[in-house]
């Protein structure tokens, strides 16, 4: 069976990197052409800063089935000749160029430029799967032989993940969240300045909060005919920028509808699993790893487990205050939050038939 042919748009920022990562050697897509805004011939040159530096940030080299792929402006680029394209690009430019993507080919996106619209699913593979049905309201709508896809938050993703299995079993109706997040979020922002993050926490994140909050009610929400009717949950957050590279910590306290025993409760986040079985290529064989040890989980031991797609959760406890549970995850923010996060969505899409 041919693989099929990808291309990967923004392919040389942080999360285009993150593409690059999950996408080398992968078994279903093929990469075949980066899409950036140098004009160069491949994708190694156009790593290339004019002084001789390299924009490549990930801790692991260029993968070598990468460097020589072939490079074009988005003024050049082709997206009808494409099987399906990922990107990772600005919000304002994916509002321009995405609409241009989606009318001709499948697109999984990172930005935000699309997650509130009313037509557009806002999915995390093997959370909110029944969503689906909503990319043939959106091709209707639009015309559109293709979809755009995006991917939540990065913030969004280890809360929805985690809450799930709650909101499944026992309903959740309130959630205060604290979160502690990874510089590398904020990308190669100036807003994250080195002398301002060293020996220090930024106890605000402009908009994300906002972003938390509608964008999980979407997640959890139910498919009604042709829209998201949102989640009736109550919810409030923090969010800061902590001194850590990668990997979202998160303090969480969910209220449940339904009271239920401790051990009932770490049997069913134990539990959840939505993709066994279904071989997908990017995900972790374990979904939410639960740690019975109170100093974990820790960004830096815990955020590569299940090579960066596992979300890890410790600190379990009854909550009295809101009448349900307290805990503490960390999730990969650049994998399951970003690039290896829409690879996964996109298999899942692929095994429901939807890229065919």
């Amino acid at each position: 069976m041919s693989r099929l042919k990808a291309a990967i748009v923004g392919a040389t920022g942080m999360a285009g990197q993150q593409f690059v990562l999950a996408l080398s050697g992968h078994p279903l897509f093929e990469v075949v052409q980066m899409v950036t805004s140098r004009n160069v011939k491949s994708y190694g040159q156009a790593l290339l800063e004019q002084d001789g530096s390299s924009r490549w940030t990930q801790t692991s080299d260029v993968p070598a089935d990468m460097k020589d792929i072939p490079v074009v402006s988005s003024n050049d680029f082709r997206p009808e000749v494409m099987d399906v394209i990922f990107t990772a690009i600005e919000s304002d430019l994916a509002k321009e160029l995405e609409p241009q993507f989606g009318k001709t080919t499948p697109t999984f996106s990172t930005a935000s430029a699309f997650r509130y619209e009313a037509d557009t699913p806002l999915m995390i593979a093997g959370v909110n799967d029944h969503q689906a049905d909503l990319i043939k309201v959106q091709q209707n709508r639009r015309g559109w032989a293709g979809f755009v896809l995006p991917i939540p938050n990065c913030t969004v993703t280890g809360l929805a993940i985690t809450l799930h299995p709650l909101h499944e079993m026992f309903g959740v109706d309130r959630v205060l969240m604290v979160s502690m997040q990874a510089v590398s979020g904020a990308g190669r922002s100036p807003g994250v300045r080195t002398l301002d993050i060293l020996d220090n926490i930024i106890p605000f994140i402009p908009k994300e909060e906002g972003k938390v909050r509608q964008e999980l009610l979407k997640i959890l929400g139910q498919k009604s005919g042709s829209e998201i009717v949102p989640a009736d949950i109550n919810i409030n957050c923090i969010c800061t920028r902590a001194n850590v590279l990668d990997g979202h910590t998160e303090a969480v306290f969910a209220g449940l509808k339904k009271q239920a025993e401790m051990s009932e409760i770490k049997q069913a986040i134990q539990e959840f699993n939505p993709l066994r079985g279904q071989r997908l290529h990017s995900a972790p064989a374990q979904w939410i790893h639960v740690f019975d040890d109170p100093f974990r989980p820790q960004p830096r031991l815990d955020r590569e487990r299940g090579d960066g797609m596992t979300t890890s959760l410790g600190r379990l406890e009854p909550d009295p205050v809101l009448g349900g549970v307290k805990y503490l995850l960390v999730s990969h923010n650049t994998k399951m939050g970003a690039g290896k996060g829409a690879v996964l969505l996109a298999e899942s899409m692929a095994s429901k038939g939807l890229l065919d």
